[in-house]
């Protein structure tokens, strides 16, 4: 009798020890454990991130972090860590964002546009992508793969279409650079190529004269009118006399393209350059901007006209006057330096 009581407080001890047990897992798997307000939290894991990287990651997060750190050694993760963004919903419990940070890396949307040069591009993928922007230019500028694809130093930039694209965060530089690559040529179609040759003109090329006609222009429906006009000077062979070329010219000349200048100067037509188009016939070696889609489009399609020459009109703010003649350019001429003048912009 008494051997069984004995056995029978045994098995109740034991059963009070195992329900403490597993109430002391349910508590640290299956609580929840999340200690922000928004709905969901993200969070950015490096290549090769430690987990004390995890750690400093998450610790903002979490209520309590060491049933965290109990899960997730439990589930064999911290010797598993996965680089990537990764969503935590608010309310997750351990277990939870366990499984969401090991195998829930989700893609990005990243955009680009207005960028002056592979630098500034740069800049910009890498406040987006884990690449920094030492590795981006590298793979920007690397020699076998812009001379394998056709690009040189000067058009490489021309492999960047502006838009919204797909990317995992944890992309490195060769694979943003390669997957743009990509891109590059699922836009160029064969209509497209079509349209670039009708205007004897390479994608490179296109995209060149299109960054001119974005910086001459920031209306969208003017933008054929002025393609056509430097497409009327290009198969005459004229120069483009371009001021925007102008422009980069001396930048790229002083090697400072954080300069403003609101006004071309005659001794700046002087520049020795051969982005200056006043001095060198044809276009630049390479894009001096990063047009949208509709100054490309402008060009693929501009406007059927006898216009060589185009303006500023300072009665209607952003538009121009366009001109079939120089005598008439030069009337038209007058009118904006007499206003520009009277803004009193000297540079």
């Amino acid at each position: 009798m008494y051997i069984k009581r004995i056995i029978a407080a045994t098995a109740i001890i034991g059963l009070i020890i195992a329900g403490f047990f597993a109430y002391t897992i349910y508590g640290k798997f299956l609580t929840p454990n999340t200690a922000f307000n928004n709905e969901e939290a993200h969070v950015y894991i490096p290549t090769n991130a430690s987990y004390q990287d995890v750690q400093e990651e998450l610790e903002p997060l979490l209520k309590d972090k060491t049933s965290f750190d109990e899960v997730a050694q439990r589930k064999g993760y911290i010797g598993n860590i996965k680089a990537g963004h990764f969503i935590i919903k608010k309310g997750s419990n351990n277990n939870d964002i366990v499984n969401a940070i090991r195998s829930g890396n989700i893609p990005i949307k990243i955009s680009f546009n207005n960028q002056e040069r592979l630098e500034d591009l740069a800049g910009r993928i890498a406040q987006q992508l884990e690449a920094d922007s030492t590795s981006l230019m590298k793979a920007f500028k690397d020699t076998q793969f812009l001379e394998t694809n056709g690009f040189t130093e000067e058009t490489a930039l021309s492999m960047y279409l502006p838009n919204t694209y797909e990317f995992y965060w944890n992309t490195d530089a060769v694979g943003y650079r390669d997957k743009m690559l990509t891109e590059y040529k699922r836009f160029w179609t064969e209509d497209r190529l079509a349209k670039a040759e009708k205007q004897n003109l390479t994608p490179a090329e296109v995209y060149t004269l299109a960054s001119i006609v974005q910086k001459e222009t920031a209306k969208n429906d003017e933008r054929p009118r002025v393609a056509g006009v430097y497409l009327n000077r290009l198969h005459n062979n004229w120069t483009l006399d371009a001021d925007p070329t102008v422009i980069y010219a001396v930048k790229k000349e002083s090697n400072d393209f954080d300069r403003v200048i609101k006004r071309v100067l005659y001794k700046d037509l002087e520049t020795d350059s051969p982005y200056n188009t006043y001095k060198y016939a044809g276009l630049p070696p390479g894009p001096i901007f990063m047009p949208d889609l509709s100054a490309i489009n402008a060009v693929l399609n501009p406007e059927s006209h006898e216009y060589y020459f185009f303006v500023a009109n300072v009665s209607k703010p952003g538009y121009h006057l366009f001109a079939k003649t120089i005598g008439q350019h030069n009337a038209n001429r007058k009118q904006y330096i007499d206003w520009i003048n009277n803004q009193g912009i000297n540079r």
